[in-house]
């Protein structure tokens, strides 16, 4: 029904982070985009209002979802503090997991030593912080797990260490990342869905059901944000 998420306000991440190395050079992954893009038209589709952070992709805005750009994981995670509160968080973002230490003004050259040493930082854990926030904690913290991989052992310890309530997991070993297709596993704490491989726009569509349901059972159904 295009009703069933009426009210509720759910904030997503997707697509890739950039993290600077200088003017011209970054750290960054292979993410798309495109399966998060999709889950944020897919919840808009069932009647949420939808607030899509995304890092740098090739795509348009979704149709009816409130989009916010950012680029480094740092900026992302300030964006998606500034949109709660929030009934539901979906980590779909490729969060780079570093980033350098500090940002040259200007073009590192190849024939400088210090280049190939190059400091890294550890960038903060978005998931993670959204599933221990103090103050405003959604209802339904979800995140994602792109392995190559014992993919649900993997999911599952993420699981544990992030605090959040279920992880969606996929292979990422193939074309999954910039592919159009997705096979992925609905992981909680006392919960293993493995889900056919299918279209990512058909995997958003499940995964927007799925959310929905969740809701209807383990949220306070008295007070959407």
């Amino acid at each position: 029904m295009p009703d069933m998420l009426h009210g509720r306000h759910i904030v997503l991440t997707a697509g890739p982070t950039l993290e600077p190395i200088d003017p011209v050079r970054f750290i960054s992954n292979r993410s798309s985009g495109k399966q998060g893009y999709a889950i944020a038209t897919a919840l808009a589709a069932l009647g949420a209002r939808v607030t899509l952070i995304s890092g740098p992709t090739a795509l348009n805005d979704p149709a009816n979802v409130e989009t916010i750009r950012v680029e480094t994981a740092l900026e992302m995670l300030a964006a998606v503090e500034t949109a709660l509160p929030a009934d539901v968080f979906i980590g779909v973002a490729a969060v780079s997991d570093w980033r350098p230490a500090s940002r040259a003004d200007k073009k590192l050259k190849l024939d400088k030593s210090d280049f190939c040493a190059l400091p890294l930082t550890e960038n903060p854990d978005i998931l993670k912080t959204i599933s221990n926030h103090a103050d405003m904690r959604p209802d339904l913290v979800i995140g994602f797990a792109a392995e190559t991989h014992d993919i649900i052992e993997h999911a599952r310890g993420k699981l544990q260490r992030k605090g959040c309530d279920g992880i969606i997991a996929n292979d990422v070993s193939g074309d999954v990342m910039g592919g159009d297709n997705n096979q992925v596993t609905w992981v909680t704490a006392s919960q293993t869905d493995n889900w056919p491989s299918e279209s990512k726009v058909e995997v958003a569509a499940r995964i927007a059901r799925q959310i929905s349901q969740t809701i209807a059972t383990t949220c306070n159904e008295d007070t959407p944000t």
